[in-house]
């Protein structure tokens, strides 16, 4: 085990420091960091109006630039002809109606365009020659149209005026005067003055034309009316949009007239789809309240705004994407069920019917669950599907079960040694509530040994892991560790009762949860109790400092980009939404309450060897949360590091080598401390 651990940090080092072919000593049948480069990913599925055709984004690492890359692959319904499109880097693929072509959004002169690909020739060319980068692209009907969003700056007038500079002179930036609300964000930094808009450009090509006015927020893609004529979008087109969680759905005619409002109500409207005949909307929301956490329903609603109901009132889970069945009898949803997506067909009476179950992931790192899914005009069925030792792949529903079409990862992961994946129920210590986990083992595991146990601990905390491929994981049991992984209480996928139970009481008796998950992977009889670790990331960092605050079972610990005092959290993250919603009120009024929960409140408890680390752009769980637990750690003499990442914002491992650094640190950190 000590050996696997020594031959995975070597691998680390030499994943970092060359380009060159794989070291000769490491051991090529354990997934290693340098690994990390070779993986694919299928996402963004989108199958041919006819259902004979899927286009997918075929997702690498550039190990030479540390970035990821997309191309654009496609192949028959029957996994045939699986072949490359586009080569160069290209995303958000869109069939024509007529299926002989499709548009696509790829760099040109430097900057992001939309692209159009005839099929017939394989001809592409730019259509538009745009400043700012386009998302959500959308065929109109008749394939005259194509809409599209784009950011447009506002630029105020200087605040104060200033003398004069003389020509030549060297002078120091301008000041950066800031009224708005919501002012930076994760991964942005400080926020450019303005809005996302609407824009429309003929499907030949020409001067983009905007279609929405005024300034206020618009969300998500649009959907196009069964006529061509008229645009349906989410908006909050209130004045105190900044400080809502409110959105609503708006018809507009391309003829420029001004937005009709169709839906109305306190809380979210977003997503909406046009029913074929152009007769009824679906769309997904939520009724606001003083919760935090909010479950996301499908909706049904006349094409003129009537009759709006719920249609899947008897599904506890979130939903979190719908398409209409050819014949406008039904729907495809896509939910979040126990750690798994599932796929279900949904009548107008709200009969359900299961089309596939599977896992997936969004992410390399770490399991987060997540999905994406395509309906042809036939209702076949492409989505993204992938389980602990592989990453996603295209699959198809068809008539016996679903299908894989592609083996992307055969070639790297066919011949390793993975982690092996078994799934955990548990009952919680607090209430004897049913809590879900996996278990990962080390390769060549033997039940008769005694192993390292890591407990890596999710983010969010209203989000959920399941059984998906994550590189961070394998890494982990690769150097000889059992992983626990677990959705305490707060996780979504098990209802809107289990999520709601932190509500304005996090962290709390999730910790219980997380440790009864270890005592339960403890009982199996393979883990060495003098060797357990810890570590989570966001909501899992509050959570991991919070449980080395409350016991000193574990050994080391890595609290990674962790939430510490949630008073000064509450008022340097890049949102109002915490102090809005998660506390009875603005910390200056409630400061006993946001101490209680703050993990800075139990540092004085502390034993456990802790490292801390941060990105150093960091705007949703800012770099000095970090350094306040590290301070405190130090004043109390307690064996502390604080690993500052350059450059990174909340998501650390959103480069390959900073995924593989933070791994690295965590396992020497541990190792360490052996």
């Amino acid at each position: 085990m000590k050996t696997a651990s020594i031959l995975l940090l070597v691998s680390l080092v030499a994943s970092v420091t060359s380009a060159a072919e794989p070291t000769a000593d490491i051991d090529d049948r354990l997934f290693t960091a340098r690994d990390v480069f070779n993986l694919e990913f299928a996402a963004d599925p989108q199958i041919s109006p006819n259902g004979e055709r899927i286009v997918y984004v075929r997702r690498s690492f550039d190990i030479m630039k540390d970035r990821g890359r997309g191309e654009l692959w496609i192949v028959d319904y029957d996994g045939s002809n699986h072949r490359p499109l586009v080569t160069g880097p290209a995303s958000s693929p869109r069939w024509a109606p007529d299926g002989k072509s499709l548009v696509y959004i790829a760099p040109s002169e430097g900057k992001s365009q939309i692209h159009r690909l005839w099929l017939d020739t394989l001809q592409s060319a730019p259509l538009t020659r745009l400043e700012r980068a386009p998302t959500a692209i959308v065929w109109s009907p008749n394939g005259q149209w194509i809409a599209f969003s784009m950011f447009v700056p506002e630029k105020p007038a200087p605040y104060a005026k200033l003398p004069e500079k003389p020509k030549g002179a060297e002078w120091a930036a301008p000041a950066r005067m800031i009224r708005q609300v919501r002012y930076r964000a994760d991964g942005q930094g400080y926020r450019e003055e303005g809005f996302n808009q609407l824009f429309l450009v003929p499907a030949e090509g020409g001067s983009p034309r905007r279609l929405t006015p005024g300034s206020y927020p618009i969300f998500g893609a649009p959907a196009w009316a069964a006529d061509s004529k008229t645009i349906l979008f989410s908006a909050n087109r209130s004045d105190d949009w900044d400080y809502e969680r409110e959105s609503d759905l708006y018809e507009l005619d391309i003829e420029g007239r001004e937005p009709r409002k169709l839906t109305e109500r306190a809380g979210a409207d977003l997503a909406p789809a046009v029913s074929p005949d152009g007769t009824r909307v679906a769309y997904l929301g939520w009724d606001d309240s003083d919760d935090m956490y909010h479950q996301t329903g499908v909706y049904v609603m006349n094409r003129d705004g009537s009759d709006a109901r719920p249609l899947t009132p008897g599904l506890d889970r979130p939903v979190s994407a719908v398409k209409w069945s050819s014949d406008g009898a039904s729907l495809f949803v896509q939910f979040a069920d126990e750690g798994r997506i599932r796929i279900a067909r949904v009548g107008l009476d709200g009969d359900r019917s299961p089309v596939s179950v599977h896992a997936s992931g969004r992410s390399p790192g770490r399991p987060y669950v997540g999905g994406q899914f395509t309906v042809s005009n036939n209702d076949r069925v492409a989505f993204v599907s992938g389980d602990p030792h592989h990453p996603s792949e295209l699959a198809v529903t068809q008539p016996q079960a679903p299908r894989t079409l592609t083996a992307l990862n055969d070639d790297l992961l066919g011949h390793k040694s993975l982690g092996r994946v078994e799934e955990l129920w548990f009952e919680s210590s607090h209430d004897g509530r049913r809590v879900q986990g996996w278990v990962m083992t080390p390769p060549d595991f033997s039940p008769s040994k005694k192993y390292p146990l890591l407990l890596e601990i999710h983010g969010g905390p209203w989000s959920d892991y399941g059984p998906s491929f994550s590189a961070e994981m394998q890494l982990y049991a690769a150097a000889g560790y059992v992983v626990l992984y677990t959705n305490p209480r707060g996780s979504t996928s098990y209802g809107r009762e289990f999520a709601g139970l932190i509500e304005r009481r996090y962290p709390g008796h999730d910790y219980d949860d997380l440790m009864s998950g270890v005592d339960a992977v403890v009982e199996k009889g393979y883990i060495d109790e003098d060797q357990l670790y810890i570590t989570g990331g966001s909501g899992g960092g509050v959570l991991s400092s919070w449980a080395i605050g409350k016991t000193n079972r574990f050994r080391a610990a890595a609290v990674i980009k962790p939430v510490i005092n949630w008073y000064s959290f509450a008022l340097t993250t890049d949102g109002i939404r915490w102090a809005n919603y998660n506390f009875p009120g603005p910390p200056w009024e409630h400061a006993e309450h946001y101490l209680a929960v703050s993990p800075i409140s139990l540092v004085g408890n502390v034993t456990t060897p802790t490292m801390v680390m941060v990105g150093e752009q960091d705007h949703r769980t800012p770099p000095s949360e970090s350094e306040q637990y590290y301070q405190a750690l130090k004043i109390r003499k307690i064996d502390a590091a604080l690993v500052r990442i350059p450059d990174a914002s909340h998501g650390i491992a959103s480069r390959p080598s900073r995924l593989i650094s933070k791994v690295a640190h965590i396992l020497k950190w541990f190792e360490e401390h052996r």
